[in-house]
């Protein structure tokens, strides 16, 4: 679940990131033994990102460096005719429409259609002719251009991580006039340039062009891989997202599997089966995340070691939890657990005893785990006292769901298993009255309690990853026996990608 906001960012990174043929990585024979993560792109996904092209492309034009075009040529009766093109810059940049296309087994096909560009400079230009003394001139000039780019991307792997290989990419030129300041030279001036410097320009601008391409392709995969694996990570609890196997690259969706595995100190994660299958994806919904229960399984244990599960209650909250019905049994039983002292003056504290284990059904995700339960109360001027300890195995079936940028988890039955029971007030274990009414206590108030902590915490973090600044339509978290599955669709948030271009330009 905490995987699910990591996606929707723009052609140039989510596809070059998560999606890419090895080069320098290898892996063992297929099936893949540890996958824990599966991402599948589907072509409707892929489209929308398409459109955030334009912002790439324009970037790449305005950051190319130009360098100076010089040349000369021997002209009858002129002599040697020098020229140079300096302080070229672009100006006028506009895209009229962007394709992408998916080949299968081999690369992401994009193609760039009427780019229109004016590049603007100067001009100089002299003559050495034997009947001519050495005159240099200078003019100003502008070059109206419209062309179409191919981009065959090759996603390559280095260090079990994406590398963008954008350099196959082809400049086709529709037009390119030559202005000169004004149009006051003489006709003949204009032409002669144009032809002199037509080829050697094309030739600049596919170079830099393409380069500055290429060189955006990378910045992005390795900034979209630093943010995937800044959001799985918390402290020092992190997932391995270093790529399984060879990604698979269909005419209608990019699959990548990812290791998945738990890292947390010396902790150390292993696991030697995936219940996988492409066939458990559908092409229906715009992004799909596939999570073995093993993720699940593994976090809980780190976040035992950790010592994170923890919770303590007071005041307020406690006496919601006690006072969850007004009848005759509940307030003898609080009279007695609490001998009389107020709840502000009372302490519980719940810790999980052992490491959770989570498996996943169809009817939900279920945690079985062995919790310790402590209440303590602190009498004015007296000492403290422990009124009673209880150590339980409770076994809880949750759904959860992602509503309007919150994570909900939603309870549903539950079991309780009572280990230990010593109470101050029944020493010898023989009144069954308090037993009976904190077994339902527990049921009916004390697990959505804690749940209810829990559901803020994780959208607090996830939050904090950035998953808010994304519009995440429909999302749906569907579990069955092993595995989870979230699939969802999103539109994409433009600023985004602007704020990116403007901060690493």
């Amino acid at each position: 679940m905490l995987w699910a906001g990591r996606m929707g960012l723009r052609t140039f990174d989510i596809l070059l990131v998560l999606f890419h043929a090895s080069a320098a990585c290898e892996f063992g024979p297929f099936p893949y033994s540890v996958t824990g993560i599966v991402c599948r792109m589907t072509k409707p996904a892929a489209l929308l990102l398409n459109q955030e092209t334009a912002q790439v492309i324009q970037a790449a034009f305005r950051n190319a460096k130009f360098p100076n075009i010089t040349g000369e040529r021997s002209m009858r009766l002129l002599g040697k005719v020098a020229y140079g093109l300096t302080n070229i810059q672009v100006n006028d940049l506009s895209i009229e429409q962007s394709e992408v296309e998916l080949k299968q087994d081999d690369a992401i096909h994009i193609t760039i259609k009427n780019v229109t560009a004016v590049f603007k400079g100067t001009l100089t230009y002299g003559y050495a002719g034997a009947w001519f003394l050495q005159l240099f001139h200078s003019v100003d000039f502008e070059i109206e251009s419209s062309i179409d780019l191919q981009i065959n991307i090759k996603l390559m792997c280095q260090k079990d991580q994406v590398t963008a290989d954008a350099l196959d990419c082809y400049l086709g030129f529709h037009k390119l006039t030559l202005h000169l300041q004004g149009d006051k030279e003489p006709g003949w001036l204009k032409q002669l340039f144009t032809d002199f410097i037509s080829f050697t320009l094309k030739l600049v601008l596919k170079r830099e062009v393409c380069n500055e391409i290429n060189f955006l392709a990378q910045v992005l995969a390795n900034f979209v891989h630093d943010l995937a694996a800044n959001f799985v990570q918390d402290e020092d609890i992190r997932l391995d997202i270093s790529l399984a196997s060879d990604p698979l690259i269909k005419a209608n969706y990019l699959e990548s599997h990812h290791k998945g595995l738990v890292l947390y100190k010396n902790y150390s994660d292993v696991f030697n089966d995936s219940v996988f299958s492409p066939s458990l994806l559908t092409e229906s919904r715009m992004l799909y995340f596939w999570l073995s229960e093993h993720i699940l399984n593994s976090l809980a244990s780190a976040a035992f070691l950790d010592k994170r599960l923890g919770l303590t209650i007071t005041g307020e909250k406690l006496q919601a939890l006690f006072e969850m019905e007004d009848t005759e049994v509940q307030r003898k039983v609080v009279q007695m657990i609490f001998q009389g002292t107020s709840y502000n003056h009372s302490v519980a504290k719940v810790w999980s005893l052992a490491h959770p284990q989570i498996s996943v059904q169809p009817e939900g995700t279920v945690v079985k785990s062995f919790v310790g339960v402590e209440i303590s109360i602190f009498p004015p001027g007296e000492e403290p006292l422990m009124v009673l300890y209880m150590e339980k195995e409770i076994t809880v079936t949750i759904q959860a769901a992602y509503v309007e940028k919150n994570l909900i988890l939603h309870p549903l039955d539950s079991r309780i298993k009572f280990k230990v029971f010593k109470c101050a007030a029944d020493p010898s274990g023989n009144d069954l009255s308090i037993r009976n009414f904190l077994q339902t206590m527990i049921s009916v108030v004390g697990i959505p309690e804690v749940i209810s902590r829990i559901e803020p915490a994780l959208t607090s973090l996830m939050n904090s990853k950035g998953l808010h600044l994304f519009e995440i339509r429909n999302p749906e978290i569907i579990t069955r026996k092993g595995y989870v599955i979230v699939q969802l669709d999103f539109s994409f948030p433009n600023h985004l990608l602007l704020d990116f271009l403007e901060k690493r330009l």
